[in-house]
């Protein structure tokens, strides 16, 4: 794959070492999904919480980053409390200080509030976007340079009250050139198998993958796993309650389908115990949910070493958290999966607020070439979406 031409190092890049950071700004939003998004764990959701964070420095240079507001992945935080978090406990180990020194930053945040990688994954993104503007590069440059020029996303398919929808939006997605299905389960095993075996005859050629959002119990699990193993299913993704890995465990010595980990990791500690019970094969990481770009990274090459399968995911996000994994994907020289990732831009989300939206090319999200994540907030569409808390 050709390199991407990258923009001319600014002239003024001897001075960027006395850059400082001055304010963090904090932009809480409620974004609608097109249509309800349900998964077996919870009521169907009709908006997205998301937070943005910029970082303002003395040279007018701005950074930012995105998380999510989004419970029952491990997480008890709401937008008011990513708020507080970030304000009061956060801002100030970063204001006044180089944005090129993120590992002391980072570990600063680790010192003064354990885990909270919501709230963290905004600000090291910012940071990493802040850097790569100030020395004129994407931030894969950053990580060690660009290994790939596109992503491939796959589709995520969510509960609806008829399985013909389902059908219905798997068609659309397959039309545009997805390949591969995520599909949601859970709530009832006899129609998941039903349903697991309608898609397989319908879409003879494509990878699909099941995700209970831990809403299984290890039985129906165990049932589930055992009559959908003949419609050839590339990973079954957390299935039962993030707690309970070592049923997870036990699940992955009954079957010959990979098991995928999601809920149940937070940490590398997480990920440490994941691998020694050997729970899953696969592991999905979230920016948000796992601490941005910069603890990502580190579960990435944890994985790898332990020969699991690596499947870049999201939440329901806009351009500039997609923006974020995608630039992480391209400095990956490893293989990935068709994950994720792209949730929110291929179709949940009915806003994304930026002034040049990623572009897709069917199912592949192109790496962005501009400086940092390469993605810059439409202000005037933010302020529609805003809210005040």
């Amino acid at each position: 794959m050709s390199e991407a031409t990258l923009q001319p190092v600014p002239a003024n890049t001897t001075g960027i070492d006395r850059v400082r950071i001055t304010q963090v700004e904090v932009i809480p939003v409620r974004i609608p999904f097109s249509a309800p998004f349900k998964i077996a764990s919870g009521a169907a959701r009709l908006t997205n919480d998301t937070l943005y964070v910029r970082l303002h420095t003395d040279a007018g240079i701005t950074g930012l980053g995105e998380t999510q507001a989004w419970r029952r992945q491990g997480s008890v935080e709401t937008l008011a409390s990513l708020i507080a978090a970030i304000e009061t406990i956060l801002a100030p180990h970063l204001t006044g200080r180089s944005p090129f020194a993120m590992n002391a930053i980072m570990a600063d945040l680790d010192e003064a509030l354990y885990n909270s990688f919501y709230a963290k994954a905004a600000i090291g993104d910012a940071l990493m976007d802040l850097q790569g503007k100030l020395l004129g590069v994407p931030v894969h440059v950053l990580l060690g340079g660009r290994c790939r020029d596109w992503l491939e996303a796959c589709a995520v398919l969510s509960i609806k009250p008829d399985f013909a929808e389902t059908m219905d939006q798997a068609r659309a997605f397959w039309d545009r050139g997805f390949t591969s299905f995520t599909f949601k389960v859970g709530l009832d095993t006899d129609a998941d198998i039903r349903n697991t075996r309608t898609l397989r005859e319908a879409f003879p050629d494509a990878i699909l993958r099941i995700d209970a959002n831990a809403a299984m119990g290890f039985d129906a699990a165990a049932t589930l796993l055992e009559r959908i193993a003949p419609y050839g299913i590339d990973a079954a993704e957390q299935l039962i309650a993030l707690w309970d890995v070592e049923g997870m465990a036990e699940l992955a010595r009954r079957t010959t389908i990979p098991l995928m980990a999601d809920e149940c990791l937070g940490s590398d500690h997480d990920l440490m115990r994941i691998i020694q019970l050997r729970a899953a094969r696969v592991l999905q990481t979230k920016v948000a949910k796992n601490g941005g770009i910069h603890r990502s990274r580190h579960l990435w090459a944890l994985a790898h070493t332990a020969g699991m399968r690596i499947y870049p995911g999201n939440h329901p996000s806009t351009s500039v958290a997609t923006a974020s994994v995608v630039q992480l994907a391209a400095a990956w020289p490893g293989a990935l999966l068709h994950g994720p990732f792209a949730v929110g831009i291929t179709g949940a989300l009915a806003a994304d607020p930026v002034e040049q939206p990623l572009t897709m090319q069917g199912n592949r999200v192109l790496v962005p070439k501009g400086p940092g994540l390469g993605v810059t907030l439409d202000d005037d569409r933010i302020a529609a979406l805003r809210v005040d808390l």
